[in-house]
C-alpha cells in the first residue's frame, strides 16, 4: 500500500465472495512462480512524473503545437490538440496529439510523436497515414443532436455526422451509442459504446487497509493517498453521484454483502490497488496520469450483475449481483475497469473491431496483473479472470488467457473477420499473447494453478515473464497504439516497445515475435 495514506485501517473483512483474485493479486500462498527475478527498469520505460510535471509537459507540447503540425507537414486546414504526454527514464518524450481539420474534429487523426531527450523527433505513429483532404461545406447541415466531424479511422476520409444515442440496455447497463453517418450519403459508417462493461463479484477474504479521511463527524471513504479517489453509495439508483460512504469509526463493512459497507469496502480497496499499480509498476499517477483520483459507486439498480467505467463522469459503477447478494466489486473487475479509463486517455482504442478486442484485453491483462501485484495471500495472482465470480453457476472462470476458447466463445488465435464478433471474445487473441508472452506455452503450475497454453502452429514459445511482458504491453498501449490500431498494428506496437525497452534484436523483441506467430498474428508478407 502507499505510504502516503491518512487514515488507514485494517478491514475486518472475510468479504463475501468473490473475486478476491482481483483483490488478491500475485500472492505466492502456494506453487512456485514461473515469474523471473525483476530486473533493473530499463531506460526507456515511462519516467514517473508528478502531476506538475506533466502539466509542464503539456503546456510546452501545446505552446509548440502550431510548430510541430509544421514539421509534421500537416495542411493549412489542419490542427494538432495535445492530448497526453509520456516521458521515458533516458529523457525520451512520446506526445500524443488529436486532429482537427478546418475545425471539425478528426475520428482517427490521432498520432503520436516520438522525441529524443535533445527534442529532435526520431519517429511518428498515425492513426492514418497519408495527407487528409475533404469536402466540409455540409458541416454547417448536421442533422440535429449530431456534430459534424471528418471520419479518418478507415476507408476514405469523408465529412460525416456523430450522434450519441443515450440508453439503457436490458440488464440495466446505461448505454452511450456514437453512430457516425457519411454527410453524403447518410449511411452509417460506424459506431461504438463508450460505456465499457465488465462482470465479478465480491467475496474477498482476510483484513484489507483503505485509504480514509478524518472528517469533523468522523470518516470518509477519501483516499487522500491517492488523489481523493472517493466512494459513493447509489442506495440501488442508477443515476447521479450518490451520497459519499462515511461513518462514525475507520472501520468499514464485515465481510458479508448485508452490511452496505463491505461492497463500498471492497470496491474503495479496488481503486487503491490499481492507482498503486499503475504508480509502481508504470510510473502512471492516476488515470489520466494526473493524480488526480476518479471515483466509485456502488449498490447500483437492482439485482444488477455487472460493473463499468465511464469517461463522462469518470467514475467505476457496481452493481449488487443476482439478488443483491453478491456485489460485484472484486479487485480484478475493479482493475479491469479502471483500465478503460487509462485506455480512454492513452491510445483511445475505439470500442468495436479488433480495435475493441485489444481495448478489452488491455483491461483484461492489467487486471490480472493488479491482481498479481496486490500479492494477497487469501487469493493468490493468476491468469483468469473472473474466477471468483461464478457468473457461470459452476465455479469457473469468466475467462482464461491461457487458452481463451474454453469460456467457450473467446478465440484463441486471430483470424480474417474477427472483428465482426463481441469484442469480450475477439479479445481472446491478446489475452492469449500475453499470456504466450509473460508464461510461454505448454503445461506449467504457477502460484498453485495449472495451466496449459497451447499455440496455433504447434511451436513451443519460452516466456519473458510477466515483469518484463506487462512493461512491453503499457508501453505499446501509451506510445505506438492509435485509436484504429488492429492486431496487425499491435504486433508492430509491441516489437517497437520491445526494441525500446530492451534492444532491437534482443530475446524479448524475439520472444514478442514468437508469441504474436503462436495466435497466428505475423508480419504481413512483402509484394513483388
Amino acid at each position: 500500500m502507499s505510504p502516503h495514506i491518512a487514515n488507514r485501517r485494517a478491514l475486518t473483512a472475510t468479504v463475501t465472495a468473490i473475486a478476491a483474485a482481483a483483490l488478491i493479486g500475485g500472492g505466492l500462498a502456494s506453487g512456485a512462480s514461473a515469474q523471473p527475478a525483476a530486473e533493473e527498469t530499463p531506460t526507456a520505460a515511462p519516467a514517473k512524473l508528478s502531476a506538475s510535471q506533466r502539466a509542464e509537459l503539456l503546456r510546452d507540447a501545446d505552446a509548440a503545437k502550431a510548430q510541430q503540425a509544421k514539421e509534421l507537414g500537416l495542411s493549412a486546414a489542419e490542427k494538432l490538440v495535445v492530448r497526453d504526454v509520456v516521458k521515458d527514464r533516458d529523457g525520451s518524450t512520446h506526445t500524443r496529439y488529436e486532429r482537427t481539420y478546418d475545425g471539425l474534429p478528426v475520428l482517427g487523426g490521432d498520432l503520436v510523436v516520438h522525441e529524443t531527450k535533445s527534442r529532435e523527433t526520431e519517429g511518428v505513429t498515425k492513426a492514418r497515414a497519408g495527407a487528409l483532404k475533404v469536402d466540409t461545406t455540409r458541416a454547417k447541415s448536421a442533422p440535429k443532436g449530431s456534430r459534424a466531424v471528418v471520419w479518418a479511422a478507415s476507408g476514405t476520409p469523408r465529412l460525416a455526422y456523430e450522434k450519441v444515442v443515450k440508453g439503457t440496455k436490458k440488464d440495466g447497463t446505461p448505454s452511450k451509442l456514437h453512430i457516425v453517418t457519411d454527410a453524403a450519403t447518410g449511411k452509417k459508417i460506424f459506431q461504438w459504446d463508450t460505456i465499457h462493461t465488465g462482470a465479478g463479484h465480491t467475496q474477498y477474504s482476510g483484513d484489507v487497509e483503505l485509504g480514509t479521511k478524518q472528517e469533523s463527524s468522523g470518516f470518509s471513504l477519501t483516499d487522500t493517498g491517492r488523489g481523493d479517489h472517493k466512494t459513493y453509495d447509489l442506495k440501488h439508483g442508477q443515476s447521479g453521484q450518490g451520497t459519499l460512504v462515511a461513518g462514525p469509526d475507520d472501520e468499514w463493512g464485515d465481510g458479508t454483502a448485508a452490511n452496505n459497507e463491505t461492497a463500498a469496502a471492497d470496491a474503495h480497496y479496488g481503486a487503491g490497488m490499481t492507482w498503486d499499480y499503475y504508480k509502481t509498476v508504470h510510473g502512471r499517477e492516476g488515470i489520466k496520469g494526473d493524480g488526480v483520483g476518479a471515483y466509485s459507486r456502488v449498490h447500483y439498480g437492482n439485482s444488477y450483475v455487472n460493473a463499468f467505467w465511464d469517461d463522462s463522469c469518470f467514475c467505476m459503477t457496481y452493481g449488487d449481483g443476482q439478488g443483491n447478494a453478491k456485489p460485484l466489486t472484486s479487485l480484478d473487475v475493479a482493475a479491469h475497469e479502471m483500465t478503460h479509463g487509462v485506455t480512454s486517455n492513452t491510445a483511445g482504442l475505439i470500442y468495436s473491431g479488433e480495435s475493441g478486442g485489444l481495448n478489452e484485453a488491455t483491461s483484461d491483462i492489467f487486471g490480472s496483473t493488479t491482481e498479481f501485484y496486490a500479492k494477497n495471500t487469501k487469493d493468490v495472482g493468476d491468469y483468469f479472470i473472473g474466477e471468483k465470480i461464478d457468473i457461470n453457476g459452476d465455479g469457473t472462470p469468466l475467462r482464461y488467457m491461457d487458452k481463451p476458447s474454453k469460456d467457450g466463445k473467446s478465440k484463441d488465435d486471430w483470424y480474417a473477420g474477427i472483428g465482426s464478433i463481441d469484442v469480450h471474445y475477439s479479445s481472446g487473441v491478446a489475452n492469449h499473447f500475453f499470456y504466450l508472452l509473460s508464461e510461454g506455452s505448454g503445461k506449467k503450475e504457477i502460484n498453485g494453478v495449472q495451466y496449459d497454453s497451447p499455440t496455433a502452429d504447434g511451436q513451443a514459445v519460452s516466456g519473458i515473464g510477466r515483469d518484463k511482458a506487462e512493461k512491453i504491453w503499457f508501453k505499446a498501449l501509451t506510445t505506438y497504439m492509435t485509436s484504429n490500431t488492429d492486431y496487425a498494428k499491435a504486433r508492430t506496437a509491441t516489437l517497437d516497445a520491445a526494441k525500446d525497452l530492451y534492444g532491437d534484436g534482443s530475446a524479448e523483441q524475439k520472444a514478442v515475435d514468437a508469441a504474436w506467430a503462436g495466435v497466428n498474428v505475423k508480419a504481413a508478407k512483402k509484394k513483388h
